[in-house]
């Protein structure tokens, strides 16, 4: 049967529908929504969309995976291509690069108007790695510091009932340990080629080891000196092996035959040391926070925050995620999920990780994570924390001559950035 409406009138309607179709999908938040993250965090996250999208009907998120050595290339190719994601899971020291190139949008006024993200929730060391210039361009997603993993009966069989709490009661119990194990066998194992250790006692002294608006290494200063004869008095003591760690390429049997009693890493080795200890040990090793010069010690604020990016067309949506990705049971279940720690204290409370005692002295040490210098030319500096650290361990330089080596090879490495900041330019437009 043929309509009674004339043609006109139906293409007329048909127009009109349209227009409003398309008027309502530019004010909604968006169909699709892309995310990218990194190695096993994308892989986790991917199990979260579906409840995200069961509370947003409206938005589909699809998740991209980026290998980690990949990852920052794809993100400044995408940055010069235009094709950066809506959301993007961002290594913290990555935010002061992206920021400065202009990528990322500044989230201080939604955070200021959610009901679900609060500052004053996180650990303020965790989130102030998101804040560039005082402005605040990601929200934390999980955490990562650095504390002792130690032996409790191999340090008690030293004549100690407790780890230590300061850098001089660490040196005491590691010579009482060497004297007692004798030249084959060690007190702590610091991996020679890893910048964490070094950074992480560099964070401790007051001095900030870049100065003038990190324009400059200070390096030479006498706290990160200190920093440095401390480091080195574990290889010239004979403390620590002189090794890297693909020399140690099983350090939890090395750990579990007490090769070493103290062991400076993450939160990712709780399950692993689990895992792999023999039952028999089970019960006899432990975590603790780091030790500082003077009492209980700072360590890095490390993980990965959440970002939206300046480009994108579904911002709303974009921070509609972030939230969901936020809610303390959500990073909950995300821990259950992987093992990553999350940035809120009330994501720690009432949980698996509230009685867990590996995990509590990680909830101690990130009340008191610092950030690293917040350049977009740390992580090549830090590579050379490692470079000359390695040389200072094997005796090769000595305190003073490491600290001149790390302020000249910072100070080049910052070039670039002293020649923008002095002529006013953004690092799009600096010198080649």
């Amino acid at each position: 049967m043929r309509s009674g409406r004339h043609p006109c009138l139906q293409l007329t309607a048909l127009a009109v529908l349209l227009l409003l179709g398309s008027c309502s999908s530019s004010q909604s938040p968006g169909r699709k929504l892309t995310f990218w993250a990194m190695g096993r965090e994308g892989e986790a996250v991917q199990q979260l969309m579906p409840a995200f999208e069961h509370e947003h009907p409206d938005i589909h998120v699809v998740v991209q995976i980026l290998p980690w050595k990949v990852a920052h290339q794809k993100l400044l190719t995408a940055f010069a291509g235009d094709t950066l994601p809506d959301v993007c899971q961002l290594g913290n020291t990555w935010i002061p690069e992206l920021a400065e190139l202009g990528a990322l949008q500044p989230l201080g006024p939604r955070v200021r108007s959610s009901r679900t993200v609060d500052p004053e929730d996180y650990f303020p060391g965790i989130w102030d790695t998101n804040i560039v210039n005082g402005t605040l361009y990601g929200v934390p997603w999980y955490v990562d510091t650095r504390l002792l993993f130690y032996r409790k009966d191999l340090l008690a069989q030293a004549g100690f009932d407790h780890p230590p709490a300061s850098w001089a009661e660490w040196a005491r119990q590691m010579a009482a340990i060497k004297a007692r194990v004798g030249p084959s066998r060690f007190a702590t194992l610091l991996p020679l080629n890893e910048f964490e250790q070094l950074e992480s006692f560099g964070l401790q002294e007051s001095q900030p080891m870049l100065r003038d608006g990190g324009r400059y290494g200070n390096f030479e200063s006498p706290g990160f000196k200190h920093a440095l004869r401390f480091y080195a008095s574990f290889f010239r003591n004979g403390w620590a092996p002189k090794v890297t760690n693909t020399e140690i390429s099983n350090p939890w049997a090395a750990f579990a035959q007490g090769y070493f009693v103290f062991y400076v890493s993450g939160p990712w080795n709780i399950e692993e040391f689990r895992n792999r200890m023999p039952a028999r040990l089970k019960h006899d090793w432990a975590t603790a926070p780091l030790p500082g010069p003077h009492g209980p010690g700072a360590s890095l604020a490390g993980g990965s925050s959440l970002v939206i990016f300046r480009a994108s067309r579904h911002k709303q949506a974009a921070w509609l995620l972030t939230e969901y990705l936020s809610q303390p049971d959500v990073e909950r279940r995300f821990y259950r999920l992987l093992g990553d720690m999350p940035p809120r204290r009330s994501a720690w409370d009432h949980s698996t990780l509230a009685n867990d005692p590996h995990a509590r002295a990680f909830r101690i040490q990130l009340e008191r994570a610092r950030p690293v210098p917040k350049v977009p030319e740390w992580e090549r500096i830090a590579a050379q924390l490692a470079l000359v650290g390695e040389r200072l361990g094997h005796g090769e330089l000595t305190v003073d001559q490491a600290a001149k080596l790390l302020d000249q090879r910072s100070n080049d490495i910052l070039a670039k950035r002293r020649w923008v900041l002095a002529h006013g330019h953004s690092a799009e437009t600096g010198p080649p």
